[in-house]
């Protein structure tokens, strides 16, 4: 038996319940891990929301983890016990001490690396990588919009995109994370709580508007985001922590020609080689100082109900973790 967080049905942070569960020995193909740290999402929060739609009820949440393989099952070649090893993605389950998955959904984490930078870096970091190349590649003179700025993907967006060579705007929600922005790279930050975002970035581009924008959020910036992008720009919506956005026609789209996706993390990289392409250059930007990983809250795995409700107030910048 090993202790996990379990969700008996959609609610508030308080229907995260630390259980004991029994998850049994890996079969062919699988590795059982022994997590270190466990990364946290706000795709988590859209699962005990009912945003998304869990597999089955009782389930245990997390898409994100780094730790110890304790055992493999018969045909594995790609990982041996010892290992250090992350994953991100499904299957669903790194609330929990022990997991097990198949061989082919985790990546080695290499020993420079600590395991809470791992946790809080694959995840998100494979996902700044599809939106800054695959879903519109972000080159040198390109002015971009990240909302969320100093989130946890929107800080590797504004690190990673000044590396670039782009001019990054950020929106954040106050003073203290618009700071935080400003060290990311983000070479205007819009509190939007105290300035119209639209206005601003018209201001910005002399009524140019951006060649993309990165959103987060959702329901509460969306159509604004809209509004900001130039002719053919690109729409990107990866995220909703303000509620999903209302319908859009798409004559809106039809005024300037523009771009919209809705991409999710597993449609881009899809097999192991993917995953470990992707996986090796984002531990490669950390080791060489392109992305800084900010760990800015850490609870014990038993405190996740806590952890939500910060990530869902607001209270919360950069990564945050779990631990064991």
């Amino acid at each position: 038996m090993v202790k996990a967080i379990r969700v008996h049905q959609i609610g508030s942070p308080q229907v995260l319940k630390w259980e004991d569960v029994e998850i049994g020995e890996p079969k062919e193909g699988e590795v059982r891990v022994k997590h270190k740290s466990i990364g946290v999402n706000f795709i988590d929060v859209y699962f005990r929301t009912g945003v998304y739609e869990a597999p089955s009820f009782p389930y245990t949440p997390g898409v994100e983890a780094v730790g110890v393989v304790v055992a493999i099952g018969a045909g594995v070649t790609s990982a041996k016990v010892g290992d250090m090893v992350g994953y991100a993605g499904r299957p669903l389950g790194s609330y929990a001490e022990e997991q097990i998955l198949p061989a082919e959904k985790v990546v080695p984490v290499p020993p420079s690396i600590d395991p809470a930078i791992g946790a809080s870096i694959l995840s998100k970091g494979m996902t700044a990588l599809f939106l800054l190349r695959n879903c519109f590649k972000v080159e040198p003179g390109h002015t971009i919009l990240v909302h969320a700025a100093a989130g946890g993907v929107g800080s590797l967006l504004c690190q990673w995109a000044n590396a670039l060579g782009a001019t990054v705007i950020g929106t954040v929600s106050n003073k203290v994370k618009a700071a935080q922005a400003r060290e990311d790279g983000c070479h205007h930050v819009i509190i939007y709580t105290e300035e119209d975002f639209v206005a601003r970035v018209n201001e910005i581009t002399s009524g140019n508007g951006v060649e993309v924008v990165y959103d987060s959020v959702g329901k509460d910036t969306f159509q604004g985001s809209l509004e900001c992008l130039k002719l053919r720009g690109y729409m990107i919506s990866f995220g909703q922590s303000s509620g999903r956005p209302d319908p859009v026609p798409l004559s809106s789209l039809a005024a300037k020609s523009l771009f919209l996706t809705r991409p999710t993390l597993l449609h881009y990289f899809v097999t192991h080689d993917e995953l470990l392409e992707a996986s090796r250059e984002v531990f490669a930007k950390v080791a060489s100082g392109v992305l800084k990983v900010r760990v800015n809250h850490t609870y014990p795995l038993s405190e996740a109900a806590k952890a939500h409700e910060d990530i869902e107030s607001r209270r919360t910048s950069g990564s945050i973790v779990l631990i064991p």
